[in-house]
């Protein structure tokens, strides 16, 4: 008996410990070069010019991971292969050069392979236009080939990736010649079981081209029906013979429903895949504007109302929920190098309004979004706390706490510059004797 109980215990020392290690936090940059090409100019919180944002974000910020993406021959077009999307830019020696900047930095680089051209997401995995279409093997073996050559090329520049996400919010598939490709998560598998082989084969060989070429990184599948619990578990279930290490979701909150929904699939995905890391490798919230068309317009506006609070405290209370879940190991918010002037200047197509940084528009100098003018107390500088509860964090620098104040209140709320010896005074919310 005794035996038996050394062995159960540990089996849950295993257990846990594969859940004890380093947690990441960061965002995906993609763009930042653009910006900086515009004439964009960082500030930090109290007005002062960054010099190099990279670094900035892991130095200042805490972060100690990045994301970027990568097209195979972006050409500056929508999914709809008619709107002009300058965007659509990041190309491999592109990624190279962004990559080497935040590996030298001191952070871990995620490199996203959308397999495509432009956009890879839920309503369009088109295949790229130089790759075969007709015979899935050769399609295979492109993606297998590009996969190795890719990084090949970025280990040789410096940038080697750490995590490589092989496809992006393939939901329903990659590379998809038309919507007899598509597999359905919400179907048993037996229902489009021919579907599903597909996308394993081409999801394996991927992940072929990532052990052969860099085979220190943890290879990825990212989805995004993050609202339905079911359907997420049932998709990487059928997924199960791929050889990957990490399940990665999005989680926007107007389109993924509140932080119940999400705790709902943490939690299942726990039961179904206890030995998969889950990362958060895309997520974001609006500060300016709320959209009409939000499918979850009325419940976030109650919970997090639009503007610089709102942003500040979806973060807040999505890291409090990702905390609760050992599983979870890494969170990345999308796109937090937005600014207004990119619009003008054709970095984007489009105002997304979902950045960390503020909308200066003419002047093109922008600062960190923050609820009070002058203080750090934006969602920007408080992502790094996803790090603070267990785990790893040595990446991450040790610094005051950015949001904390230095004003001091009498217990009637004015504020105080001096203090004499016995007085009672307020900072941060504590109470303190003078000595």
């Amino acid at each position: 008996m005794l035996k038996l109980f050394s062995v159960f215990l540990l089996s849950l020392v295993a257990f846990g410990s594969a859940f004890a290690q380093t947690r990441y936090v960061g965002g995906d940059i993609s763009l930042l070069p653009s910006y900086e090409a515009a004439g964009d100019i960082y500030l930090s919180y109290d007005g002062t010019e960054i010099d190099d944002l990279v670094a900035y974000l892991h130095d200042t910020c805490g972060w100690n991971a990045a994301r970027v993406r990568l097209f195979v021959e972006p050409n500056g077009l929508a999914n709809d292969g008619k709107t002009r999307d300058p965007a659509v830019c990041q190309d491999l020696g592109y990624v190279a050069r962004l990559g080497k900047r935040i590996k030298d930095a001191g952070m871990s680089l995620m490199l996203d392979f959308h397999y495509t051209d432009t956009w890879a997401d839920p309503t369009f995995q088109g295949i790229p236009r130089r790759w075969p279409k007709d015979n899935d093997e050769a399609l295979a073996d492109s993606v297998y080939q590009y996969t190795k050559d890719c990084l090949r090329v970025l280990t040789s520049c410096g940038a080697t990736p750490d995590f490589v996400q092989i496809g992006n919010e393939i939901s329903y598939g990659m590379l998809l010649r038309n919507k007899n490709d598509r597999v359905y998560p919400a179907l048993d598998q037996s229902k489009c079981s021919a579907q599903w082989a597909r996308l394993c084969k081409m999801l394996q060989k991927a992940s072929q081209g990532v052990r052969e070429a860099c085979n220190t990184a943890k290879v990825i599948v990212h989805t995004e029906r993050t609202a339905k619990a079911s359907e997420t578990a049932n998709f990487y279930a059928c997924i199960a013979n791929v050889d990957y290490d990490i399940i990665a979701l999005s989680y926007y909150p107007f389109w993924h429903d509140g932080l119940s929904a999400l705790r709902a699939t943490l939690q299942q995905l726990a039961q179904t895949q206890p030995h998969k890391q889950v990362q958060i490798v895309e997520t974001a919230y609006y500060h300016q504007y709320f959209p009409s068309d939000a499918q979850y317009r009325a419940q976030c506006l109650k919970l997090w109302p639009v503007g610089a609070k709102g942003q500040h405290d979806f973060v807040r209370d999505l890291i409090a929920e990702l905390l609760q879940h050992p599983n979870v190991d890494g969170l990345y918010y999308w796109f937090p190098e937005e600014c207004g002037n990119g619009y003008k200047a054709e970095v984007l197509s489009g105002w997304v309004n979902r950045g960390l940084w503020d909308e200066v528009w003419q002047a093109q100098r922008h600062k960190p979004i923050t609820i009070t003018p002058g203080k750090t107390d934006g969602a920007l500088y408080i992502l790094k706390s996803f790090l603070k509860a267990g785990g790893n964090s040595s990446l991450a620098p040790t610094l005051a706490d950015p949001c904390a104040s230095h004003e001091r209140y009498n217990l009637s709320g004015q504020t105080i510059s001096t203090l004499t010896p016995g007085s009672l005074y307020i900072q941060n919310g504590k109470k303190i004797v003078q000595k």
